[in-house]
């Protein structure tokens, strides 16, 4: 019985988490949890800024994705796991463009 619920088990098609990261869902996790509010009031109105500064934090993939891990945090947005990969896939292609 065990060896048939593994095999069945192993049939069942792959859950979303092993889906890639989506900019699109990413975009729209980002306006739902109004992110760009904070970042607008910590940069004197150019939310954008903060992505675009030439002193960022944020200088490779882990540590964007790190970032997006401390704002989940820090302000308790209850992002799942893959909502934090979403976002930061959305961050990399609109304003970081970091290699994969």
């Amino acid at each position: 019985m065990h060896r048939l619920l593994v095999l069945f088990a192993m049939t069942l098609p792959a859950g979303p988490a092993l889906a890639a990261p989506s900019a699109a869902e990413g975009a729209k996790l980002v306006q739902e949890k109004r992110c760009e509010t904070c970042h607008n009031n910590k940069m004197l109105g150019d939310a954008k800024a903060i992505y675009l500064r030439k002193d960022r934090k944020v200088t490779s993939r882990e540590k964007l994705k790190s970032q997006v891990a401390a704002c989940n945090s820090e302000l308790n947005l209850q992002l799942f796991p893959e909502d934090e990969e979403h976002i930061a896939e959305h961050l990399n292609q609109t304003y970081y463009k970091f290699k994969k």
